[in-house]
Protein backbone atom coordinates (compact mmCIF):
# COMPACT_ATOMS: atom_id res chain seq x y z
CA UNK A 1 0.00 0.00 0.00
CA UNK A 2 1.20 3.15 -1.13
CA UNK A 3 1.46 6.08 1.37
CA UNK A 4 0.76 9.56 0.47
CA UNK A 5 1.77 12.13 3.45
CA UNK A 6 -0.52 15.15 2.42
CA UNK A 7 0.68 19.02 1.95
CA UNK A 8 -2.57 21.56 1.71
CA UNK A 9 -1.27 24.75 0.34
CA UNK A 10 -3.11 28.26 1.51
CA UNK A 11 -1.39 31.48 0.91
CA UNK A 12 2.22 29.49 0.30
CA UNK A 13 1.59 27.55 3.49
CA UNK A 14 1.53 24.08 4.46
CA UNK A 15 -1.58 23.57 6.59
CA UNK A 16 -4.98 21.69 7.59
CA UNK A 17 -8.49 22.36 7.60
CA UNK A 18 -11.13 20.92 10.12
CA UNK A 19 -13.75 18.76 8.30
CA UNK A 20 -13.30 21.60 4.96
CA UNK A 21 -13.89 24.66 6.21
CA UNK A 22 -11.52 27.26 5.55
CA UNK A 23 -12.36 29.51 8.70
CA UNK A 24 -10.58 26.26 11.03
CA UNK A 25 -7.89 26.29 9.21
CA UNK A 26 -4.12 25.21 11.02
CA UNK A 27 -0.61 26.32 9.65
CA UNK A 28 1.89 23.83 10.67
CA UNK A 29 4.83 25.16 8.32
CA UNK A 30 5.45 28.07 7.05
CA UNK A 31 8.13 26.68 4.46
CA UNK A 32 5.95 23.95 2.48
CA UNK A 33 9.44 22.85 0.74
CA UNK A 34 10.93 22.32 4.20
CA UNK A 35 7.75 20.25 4.92
CA UNK A 36 8.60 17.76 2.01
CA UNK A 37 12.01 17.48 2.93
CA UNK A 38 11.02 16.26 6.14
CA UNK A 39 8.92 13.81 4.20
CA UNK A 40 11.88 12.80 2.24
CA UNK A 41 13.40 12.24 5.37
CA UNK A 42 11.55 10.24 6.89
CA UNK A 43 11.57 7.67 3.60
CA UNK A 44 8.40 8.70 2.19
CA UNK A 45 8.19 7.76 -1.63
CA UNK A 46 5.20 9.69 -2.51
CA UNK A 47 3.17 12.57 -1.87
CA UNK A 48 -0.01 14.49 -1.71
CA UNK A 49 -0.50 18.15 -2.40
CA UNK A 50 -3.60 19.97 -2.78
CA UNK A 51 -3.82 23.53 -3.69
CA UNK A 52 -6.93 24.83 -1.69
CA UNK A 53 -6.91 28.59 -3.22
CA UNK A 54 -6.66 26.82 -6.65
CA UNK A 55 -9.79 24.66 -5.32
CA UNK A 56 -12.00 27.35 -3.48
CA UNK A 57 -10.83 30.74 -6.39
CA UNK A 58 -9.62 28.82 -8.99
CA UNK A 59 -6.26 30.63 -8.62
CA UNK A 60 -2.52 29.51 -9.56
CA UNK A 61 -1.09 31.04 -6.35
CA UNK A 62 0.87 28.33 -5.37
CA UNK A 63 2.43 27.08 -8.44
CA UNK A 64 5.37 27.87 -7.65
CA UNK A 65 5.43 26.38 -4.31
CA UNK A 66 4.70 23.41 -6.25
CA UNK A 67 7.46 23.38 -8.32
CA UNK A 68 10.00 23.92 -6.18
CA UNK A 69 9.37 20.70 -4.56
CA UNK A 70 9.38 18.93 -7.27
CA UNK A 71 12.37 20.11 -7.97
CA UNK A 72 13.06 18.17 -4.83
CA UNK A 73 13.63 14.97 -5.91
CA UNK A 74 12.55 11.91 -5.03
CA UNK A 75 8.77 11.86 -4.51
CA UNK A 76 6.20 10.85 -6.67
CA UNK A 77 3.91 13.65 -6.39
CA UNK A 78 0.43 14.04 -7.25
CA UNK A 79 -1.18 17.46 -7.05
CA UNK A 80 -5.18 18.71 -7.07
CA UNK A 81 -7.37 21.57 -6.74
CA UNK A 82 -8.53 23.76 -9.18
CA UNK A 83 -7.46 21.53 -12.28
CA UNK A 84 -10.32 22.27 -14.51
CA UNK A 85 -8.89 22.32 -18.19
CA UNK A 86 -6.43 20.37 -19.91
CA UNK A 87 -3.66 22.88 -19.77
CA UNK A 88 -3.56 23.07 -15.93
CA UNK A 89 -2.73 19.49 -16.69
CA UNK A 90 0.06 19.74 -18.91
CA UNK A 91 1.36 22.71 -16.85
CA UNK A 92 1.69 20.57 -13.78
CA UNK A 93 2.87 17.80 -15.71
CA UNK A 94 5.05 19.80 -17.43
CA UNK A 95 6.75 20.81 -13.76
CA UNK A 96 7.23 17.29 -13.05
CA UNK A 97 3.70 16.60 -10.88
CA UNK A 98 3.56 12.67 -12.13
CA UNK A 99 -0.11 12.83 -11.25
CA UNK A 100 -3.28 15.19 -11.59
CA UNK A 101 -6.68 14.96 -9.68
CA UNK A 102 -9.63 16.26 -10.85
CA UNK A 103 -12.17 17.08 -8.53
CA UNK A 104 -14.94 19.69 -9.08
CA UNK A 105 -14.26 19.30 -13.29
CA UNK A 106 -15.27 15.47 -12.76
CA UNK A 107 -18.51 16.37 -11.46
CA UNK A 108 -18.95 19.61 -14.03
CA UNK A 109 -17.74 18.30 -17.28
CA UNK A 110 -17.55 14.76 -16.94
CA UNK A 111 -16.99 14.36 -20.96
CA UNK A 112 -14.27 16.34 -20.39
CA UNK A 113 -12.54 13.80 -17.34
CA UNK A 114 -13.27 10.91 -19.15
CA UNK A 115 -11.14 12.38 -22.46
CA UNK A 116 -8.80 13.04 -19.70
CA UNK A 117 -8.62 9.38 -18.18
CA UNK A 118 -7.97 8.10 -21.93
CA UNK A 119 -5.39 10.39 -23.18
CA UNK A 120 -3.45 10.58 -19.61
CA UNK A 121 -4.17 7.06 -18.19
CA UNK A 122 -2.40 6.76 -14.91
CA UNK A 123 -1.25 10.41 -14.91
CA UNK A 124 -5.08 11.38 -14.08
CA UNK A 125 -7.44 10.58 -10.78
CA UNK A 126 -10.08 11.65 -9.61
CA UNK A 127 -10.67 12.62 -6.01
CA UNK A 128 -14.35 12.44 -4.85
CA UNK A 129 -14.75 14.29 -1.65
CA UNK A 130 -18.04 13.14 0.09
CA UNK A 131 -20.01 14.83 2.70
CA UNK A 132 -22.83 12.79 4.07
CA UNK A 133 -22.47 10.64 1.44
CA UNK A 134 -22.71 12.70 -1.70
CA UNK A 135 -19.98 14.27 -3.50
CA UNK A 136 -19.09 18.16 -2.67
CA UNK A 137 -17.18 19.86 -5.18
CA UNK A 138 -15.71 23.64 -5.19
CA UNK A 139 -13.70 23.62 -2.36
CA UNK A 140 -16.11 21.38 -0.68
CA UNK A 141 -18.44 24.53 -0.37
CA UNK A 142 -21.39 23.14 -2.92
CA UNK A 143 -22.91 19.53 -2.32
CA UNK A 144 -24.08 17.93 -4.71
CA UNK A 145 -27.24 15.46 -5.48
CA UNK A 146 -25.14 12.38 -6.78
CA UNK A 147 -24.49 9.96 -4.30
CA UNK A 148 -20.71 9.47 -3.98
CA UNK A 149 -20.24 5.89 -4.17
CA UNK A 150 -22.28 6.07 -7.21
CA UNK A 151 -20.38 9.05 -8.91
CA UNK A 152 -17.46 6.43 -8.28
CA UNK A 153 -18.64 3.81 -10.30
CA UNK A 154 -19.84 6.04 -13.24
CA UNK A 155 -16.57 7.34 -13.59
CA UNK A 156 -15.25 3.27 -13.51
CA UNK A 157 -17.17 2.75 -16.57
CA UNK A 158 -15.96 5.77 -18.26
CA UNK A 159 -12.30 4.60 -17.91
CA UNK A 160 -11.25 6.20 -15.26
CA UNK A 161 -8.72 3.75 -13.10
CA UNK A 162 -7.38 5.82 -9.73
CA UNK A 163 -10.26 7.48 -7.42
CA UNK A 164 -8.99 9.52 -4.22
CA UNK A 165 -11.72 9.35 -1.70
CA UNK A 166 -12.55 11.70 1.27
CA UNK A 167 -14.79 11.64 3.78
CA UNK A 168 -14.98 15.23 4.84
CA UNK A 169 -16.60 14.44 7.59
CA UNK A 170 -13.36 12.65 9.05
CA UNK A 171 -11.37 14.83 7.25
CA UNK A 172 -9.05 16.55 10.07
CA UNK A 173 -10.78 15.37 12.74
CA UNK A 174 -8.72 12.64 14.26
CA UNK A 175 -11.39 10.27 15.12
CA UNK A 176 -10.93 7.64 12.68
CA UNK A 177 -11.58 6.94 8.84
CA UNK A 178 -14.35 5.68 7.40
CA UNK A 179 -14.02 2.12 7.03
CA UNK A 180 -17.32 1.29 5.62
CA UNK A 181 -16.48 3.88 2.96
CA UNK A 182 -13.42 1.64 1.39
CA UNK A 183 -14.79 -1.42 1.67
CA UNK A 184 -17.96 -0.87 -0.55
CA UNK A 185 -15.33 1.41 -3.31
CA UNK A 186 -13.02 -1.33 -3.49
CA UNK A 187 -15.83 -3.66 -4.24
CA UNK A 188 -15.88 -1.43 -8.12
CA UNK A 189 -14.02 -3.02 -10.64
CA UNK A 190 -11.25 -1.84 -12.37
CA UNK A 191 -10.32 1.41 -9.53
CA UNK A 192 -7.47 1.54 -7.69
CA UNK A 193 -8.83 3.36 -4.16
CA UNK A 194 -6.99 5.82 -1.98
CA UNK A 195 -8.94 6.41 1.67
CA UNK A 196 -8.47 9.69 2.44
CA UNK A 197 -9.75 11.38 5.93
CA UNK A 198 -9.47 11.13 8.99
CA UNK A 199 -6.96 7.86 9.40
CA UNK A 200 -5.23 8.28 12.88
CA UNK A 201 -3.88 5.46 14.17
CA UNK A 202 -1.08 2.46 12.61
CA UNK A 203 -3.94 0.39 13.32
CA UNK A 204 -6.18 1.63 10.67
CA UNK A 205 -3.49 0.90 8.38
CA UNK A 206 -3.09 -2.25 8.99
CA UNK A 207 -7.26 -2.58 8.48
CA UNK A 208 -6.70 -0.54 4.78
CA UNK A 209 -3.42 -2.95 4.39
CA UNK A 210 -5.55 -6.10 4.98
CA UNK A 211 -8.55 -5.38 2.68
CA UNK A 212 -5.99 -4.19 -0.60
CA UNK A 213 -6.68 -0.56 -0.28
CA UNK A 214 -4.21 0.74 -3.04
CA UNK A 215 -3.11 3.57 -0.53
CA UNK A 216 -3.46 6.14 2.11
CA UNK A 217 -3.22 9.40 2.26
CA UNK A 218 -1.98 11.01 5.72
CA UNK A 219 -2.18 14.53 6.92
CA UNK A 220 -3.06 15.95 10.77
CA UNK A 221 -1.98 12.49 11.62
CA UNK A 222 1.55 13.11 11.08
CA UNK A 223 1.75 16.56 11.64
CA UNK A 224 0.36 15.95 15.78
CA UNK A 225 2.57 13.11 15.94
CA UNK A 226 0.11 10.56 16.26
CA UNK A 227 1.47 8.54 13.46
CA UNK A 228 5.52 8.09 13.14
CA UNK A 229 5.64 8.86 9.20
CA UNK A 230 9.15 6.33 9.04
CA UNK A 231 7.55 3.95 10.92
CA UNK A 232 4.17 3.67 9.04
CA UNK A 233 5.92 3.69 5.87
CA UNK A 234 8.32 0.76 6.83
CA UNK A 235 5.85 -1.48 7.70
CA UNK A 236 3.33 -0.43 4.91
CA UNK A 237 4.77 1.38 2.03
CA UNK A 238 6.29 -1.88 0.16
CA UNK A 239 6.12 -4.95 -1.83
CA UNK A 240 6.19 -7.17 0.49
CA UNK A 241 3.68 -7.48 3.60
CA UNK A 242 4.17 -8.87 6.59
CA UNK A 243 1.71 -8.28 9.48
CA UNK A 244 3.35 -5.58 12.36
CA UNK A 245 3.37 -6.66 15.73
CA UNK A 246 0.55 -5.20 18.19
CA UNK A 247 3.34 -2.81 19.28
CA UNK A 248 3.79 -1.76 16.04
CA UNK A 249 0.49 -0.49 15.67
CA UNK A 250 0.31 1.14 18.97
CA UNK A 251 0.00 4.90 19.07
CA UNK A 252 3.48 6.34 18.24
CA UNK A 253 5.10 10.30 18.08
CA UNK A 254 7.29 11.31 15.71
CA UNK A 255 10.66 12.94 16.83
CA UNK A 256 10.03 16.76 17.73
CA UNK A 257 12.58 17.71 14.83
CA UNK A 258 9.91 15.88 12.32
Amino acid sequence: MKLYPAIDLRGGQAVRLYQGDYDQMTVYNADPVAQAQQFIDAGAKYLHVVDLDGAKDDTTANMQTIAAIAKLGGLKIEVGGGIRDEARIRQYLDLGVDRCILGTVAVKNFAFTQEMAQKYGAQIAVGVDMKDGFVAVNGWKEITPEPGVAFCRRCAEAGVKAIIATDISRDGTMQGTNMALYRELLTIPGLEITASGGISAMAELAELQAMHCHAAILGKSIYTGAIDLAKAVRLYDCLLYTAPSPRDLSTSRMPSSA
